[in-house]
């Protein structure tokens, strides 16, 4: 969706420049102020963009459809915005909060690498995967033990060098394990800090994530 952010609104769904989440797709630009259809209508939404994406030879399940429609409104997962339609069918208040996990989008530039450290190095299994076409960036999903993040490789979807906070439990298992796979590229430590255990890795594209478990008094 080129250069373009989603605003969701209680009624309508507003289409507007701004920073985008796919990188500068020219066969998916959008045009500033397009009224769309209602957030109500994210499952006719999502199997609309499979007809139309089939017919440019792209498949994608029903699951990975939903979860990209729901990136269209400006939210995390599909299950955030199946709860927001199940609050209007509810006469819930529109108002109300609902906060999940955040997921952390990190720039990479090989997939292969990619691949060779998270899902290799750090037991990452993949979720999903996303292309506009065959040769389009990737875009995907992967988790382990409930931390979600995904990879992409869009332009304009992160930056090169980012740094996140992951707190957890069982730190030093973890670093065990690190230091079982004889990755070639990095031995990380397991640092004693003020009131924490911390494990620091860095990806072979410069995006650090620091392991943290909190000491129990």
């Amino acid at each position: 969706m080129a250069n373009a952010s989603i605003y969701l609104f209680p009624d309508r769904l507003t289409l507007g420049e701004g920073v985008g989440n796919a990188g500068a797709d020219e066969d998916f630009a959008a045009t500033k102020e397009t009224d769309m259809r209602d957030y109500r209508d994210a499952k006719a939404m999502a199997k609309a963009m499979r007809e139309a994406l089939a017919e440019r030879n792209v498949n994608l399940n029903h699951s990975e459809a939903l979860e990209i429609v729901a990136r269209q409104f400006g939210l995390a997962t599909w299950n955030i915005l199946a709860a927001k339609i199940e609050e209007h069918k509810d006469g819930s208040s529109a108002e109300a909060v609902i906060l999940e996990q955040a997921v952390p989008i990190v720039r990479i530039f090989d997939v292969d690498k990619a691949r060779e450290f998270y899902l290799g190095f750090l037991g990452f299994k993949i979720d999903w995967e996303h292309r506009y076409g065959e040769n389009y960036p990737l875009y995907l999903q992967i988790s382990r033990s409930g931390l979600r993040l995904h990879l992409s490789e869009h332009a304009g979807d992160a930056s090169p060098g980012g740094n996140m906070c992951v707190y957890m439990k069982g730190v030093r298992a973890l670093h065990q394990e690190l230091r079982a796979q004889d990755y070639r590229y990095m031995k990380p430590g397991l640092h004693d800090e003020d009131g924490r255990l911390e494990l620091q890795v860095t990806d072979p594209f410069n995006n650090r994530i620091r392991f943290m478990e909190l000491k129990t008094s």
